[in-house]
């Protein structure tokens, strides 16, 4: 009777379990939803993150492999001379003397924000430094480090007028289409005005036409936006708080990898250093999120 019972009892479970983890939807593929969709299918398929190595495997190899970002000024970017710089590549040099004596003992792996995860979990990469927010979900999957930059939600425009929340009301404001900064300007700042738009490209041209104010996305890609473009600046609050941190893989076995990791930013944090390079960048510097009007 008990074996009879086996069988259902466990695919009831596992339909549970899909059921729980829905699949992607429209709006996902609007916002960040490559990495959603391919993290779902890595999850229903089974696939294992057995294949990561662990600190010893790195340090007997004598290299580390980390993922990047190439493209996101100054987290991660190509300068003129097609070299990889920013503060991301700064941790990963870093890293790479704390763990195997040299700072050059990394090999960086520029990567698609849809891939970020899958390359850990898949083993290509021991770690994934490229922009990547700690949250429950994704923690389900990977572990992350302590956080290295506490991201949020900024505002970025040209108008002088603009200098506090209270000036942005009834504004128009330009925001992606499908992201999570639509629902926290529309809690921050109801009154505003919210223009879509489908890329960065596309929000500065409605700035630059006079067809939005401002535009609202998070304060580490829009400090790129303006060093680039000198004629904006940030507004001195933020609308929310994000965590960026190094993932790592999940399991028992790496836990002399995390261990290592965290160690090292803690230590950072407490010397100055990494504060140091958050300046040196021009970053935006914030411990909490500041939500004043006036």
């Amino acid at each position: 009777m008990k074996d009879k019972l086996i069988l259902p009892i466990a695919f009831c479970l596992f339909s549970f379990s899909l059921c729980l983890l829905q699949p992607p939807t429209p709006s996902d593929s609007r916002a960040g939803g490559g990495e959603i969709r391919k993290i779902y299918w890595w999850v229903v398929g089974g696939i294992a993150s057995s294949n990561a190595a662990e600190l010893k495997e790195i340090q007997e190899r004598g290299y580390l492999i980390v993922a990047v970002k190439d493209n996101v000024r100054p987290l991660g970017f190509t300068d003129a001379s097609g070299k990889l710089q920013g503060l991301e590549i700064d941790l990963a040099r870093r890293l790479a003397a704390e763990i195997l004596g040299k700072p050059d003992a990394v090999r960086l792996q520029p990567v698609a924000n849809r891939d970020r995860i899958s390359v850990v979990l898949e083993g290509k990469v021991d770690l994934t430094i490229a922009r990547v927010t700690a949250t429950s979900s994704r923690d389900r999957l990977v572990n992350f480090s302590l956080p290295y930059y506490l991201d949020g939600t900024a505002l970025v425009t040209k108008d002088a007028s603009l200098q506090k929340l209270d000036d942005v009301q009834n504004q128009k404001i330009a925001v992606l289409k499908g992201s999570d900064t639509i629902s926290q300007v529309r809690f921050i700042i109801p009154q505003v005005e919210l223009v879509g738009v489908d890329s960065y490209e596309e929000a500065r041209s409605l700035l630059e036409s006079g067809g939005a104010s401002a535009f609202a996305a998070d304060a580490s890609v829009l400090t790129g936006w303006v060093q680039e473009y000198p004629q904006y600046r940030l507004l001195s609050v933020r609308l929310s708080g994000l965590p960026l941190a190094v993932v790592m893989p999940k399991g028992l076995q790496y836990d002399s990898l995390r261990q290592r990791v965290n160690d090292a930013i803690a230590r950072w944090k407490a010397e100055g250093w990494l504060q140091e390079r958050i300046k040196y960048w021009g970053l935006p510097q914030s411990d909490t999120p500041r939500f004043q009007t006036r």
